[in-house]
């Protein structure tokens, strides 16, 4: 893979997917907590402005495939289906893989419309040790949305070794333009809890924690946050209509 400047945008190519003031509870104990206080404050967001009429939702998925990273990244290529499955009553969604590892890489898939591509991009994939690159995924988003419209940020993570200034002023940017990140944490580290909640804030969206493994958990958090991202609320009671299975107690609590 080729080295990406901070000020650039991540490298896209149809083979990016292979070129070369924190509370201190256990994640185990406190994850349905936290999920149930990420529903409320997604209750409370305002229409996804995602789409023209007749157009489908942009969502950027973005992950932090560091070494750690390997077991919630596996779980992640299984679960993304579940996103278009959510997001297909609503007009479907598009959905652009980012993801950084190593010293300097931090790449961008095309745009995919179908789950089963999306899985291929994201099975080519190996997490590497290296820092996180937060900065440069907040500005690929904020580039993607100036070209055309996206709807929000979904990102998982468990570390943040970055300038917390600079990452909020990224964030500020994105909330300029109304692309909402939903911050996911995997474990408790304080200093990145900080950092994925002041970007939440910042971006008028959604932090939470889920438990190291807990796939399940992740599942739901992707459901809403794609369901969101496709159609705002509508798609969300949509979504409690259709009674998917493990979704129901989700959507009540989004009504």
């Amino acid at each position: 893979m080729s080295k990406d400047r901070s000020d650039t945008a991540p490298a896209t190519s149809d083979r990016s997917a292979i070129a070369p003031n924190t509370e201190n509870h256990s994640p185990a104990a406190s994850s349905r907590a936290e999920i149930d206080r990420f529903l409320d404050r997604v209750k409370t967001l305002s229409p996804a402005a995602a789409a023209e009429p007749g157009q489908r939702g942009r969502l950027i998925f973005a992950l932090d495939a560091t070494m750690s990273r390997q077991p919630t990244w596996d779980s992640a290529c299984k679960l993304q289906a579940e996103m278009f499955r959510e997001a297909a009553a609503t007009g479907g969604l598009d959905i652009q893989l980012v993801y950084y590892r190593g010293l300097a890489e931090c790449r961008a898939s095309p745009w995919v419309a179908e789950a089963a591509r999306l899985g291929a991009l994201m099975s080519r994939i190996d997490c590497r040790g290296g820092q996180t690159q937060i900065g440069k995924v907040l500005k690929h988003a904020r580039r993607e949305t100036d070209a055309r419209k996206v709807a929000a940020l979904i990102f998982i993570g468990d570390a943040m070794e970055e300038s917390l200034d600079a990452l909020c002023a990224g964030a500020g940017e994105l909330g300029l333009r109304n692309v909402k990140a939903f911050m996911f944490q995997e474990g408790s580290d304080p200093v990145c809890e900080q950092a994925f909640r002041e970007i939440a804030r910042l971006t008028g969206g959604a932090f939470c924690r889920f438990a190291p493994g807990a796939a399940h958990e992740l599942g739901e958090l992707l459901r809403a946050a794609a369901a969101y991202a496709a159609g705002g609320m509508k798609a969300l009671a949509a979504l409690k209509a259709r009674h998917s299975p493990g979704a129901v107690s989700l959507i009540e609590q989004l009504k």
